[in-house]
């Protein structure tokens, strides 16, 4: 049975996009299936939060509505973030290894054989996927492609301008016959000394790393779990005022200065505390990443790591703050 092809009914721009992705996060299927991974799961996890919410829970029906298409689209986000994580994963993998391949081929080609033919050779077991993308311009070769389009192709698979970059001065020495020997040494080198001042960088920023984990991992939690009891307790404290006197207190010195209860509850707060948490804690693993290696996408990795760390922080600080004050009212 032929399965219903979504993109057809998606610009066609939007669909080439999805295919580039997919294609340099070397996922191997098709625009199609992603679009029905996306939607199906996107429906999925709004039956999912609404059956929850609102048959199960009983919460208001425009709050569930709202909270299921949040999931739907943040469901679809996941999808992307997983695509974009795959794609800097493979740039960075690339690049790693990329100066040592290109100075084996100089190597082959002071040996005397054409490029195409140094390129194959300079293959090793630890180079893994960019193995099969060589292997296949060397196929589109023999099957009549030319050098300089199979190797524009495979410098579109992946999102690395040092890549990119060092095929278009290939190509050009290729065609205004330059030294591709000395060409590729060259660039290799560069490339080495690009790095080691990549890391020099990375190093002397170590310390606003540092900064911004405590910040976002340390501190905000344990601040809202001080700010939540503190709310809790100042409530209690006015349900007994407001008990022995309704009318509540008159007005102090100015009119403007008239005591009141606090305008939030102690759930309201606990709930966004526990939102702002998860959303500080997750930026913060995404301004290291971009501190540490210049790069959000890495972060993704360890955002969920912070997620819970921050969230037990703040349970933490939450539940010593209780015993403090419960010590003290028992004393």
């Amino acid at each position: 049975m032929n399965t219903l092809k979504i993109e057809r009914f998606i610009p066609l721009k939007f669909a080439k996009f999805i295919s580039d992705e997919i294609d340099m996060a070397g996922i191997n299927t098709s625009v199609n299936n992603i679009l029905v991974y996306g939607i199906a799961g996107g429906l999925a996890t709004f039956a999912a939060i609404f059956l929850f919410f609102f048959v199960i829970s009983h919460f208001n029906l425009g709050l569930v509505l709202g909270l299921s298409i949040l999931g739907m689209v943040m469901f679809n986000v996941f999808i992307y973030v997983f695509v974009e994580y795959k794609i800097d994963k493979r740039k960075t993998f690339l690049e790693s290894f990329f100066p040592d391949f290109l100075q084996i081929v100089s190597a082959n080609l002071r040996s005397g054989i054409s490029l195409d033919r140094a390129m194959l050779m300079s293959l090793r077991p630890e180079f893994k996927y960019f193995n099969d993308d060589i292997n296949n311009l060397s196929r589109k070769i023999y099957a009549g492609e030319t050098f300089e389009n199979g190797l524009k192709e495979v410098s579109e698979r992946y999102r690395s301008n040092q890549l990119k970059q060092s095929v278009r001065m290939i190509i050009e020495a290729l065609k205004y016959g330059g030294a591709t020997a000395d060409l590729l040494e060259q660039i290799s080198k560069d490339l080495r000394s690009q790095q080691l001042v990549q890391k020099e960088i990375s190093g002397q920023l170590y310390m606003y790393s540092i900064f911004v984990a405590f910040a976002g991992l340390v501190a905000a939690p344990a601040l809202f779990g001080l700010t939540g009891q503190m709310i809790g307790m100042i409530t209690k404290i006015w349900g007994g005022i407001l008990q022995s006197n309704p009318q509540g207190f008159g007005s102090v010195g100015l009119s403007l200065l008239r005591p009141s209860p606090p305008k939030i509850t102690p759930t309201e707060y606990y709930y966004f505390s526990l939102a702002v948490i998860i959303i500080v804690t997750g930026f913060a693993s995404m301004i290291m990443s971009a501190i540490s290696s210049g790069s959000i996408v890495k972060g993704f990795k360890y955002t969920p790591v912070f997620i819970l760390v921050g969230l037990g922080i703040y349970f933490v600080v939450s539940h010593v703050i209780i015993g403090i004050f419960s010590g003290i009212g028992a004393a």
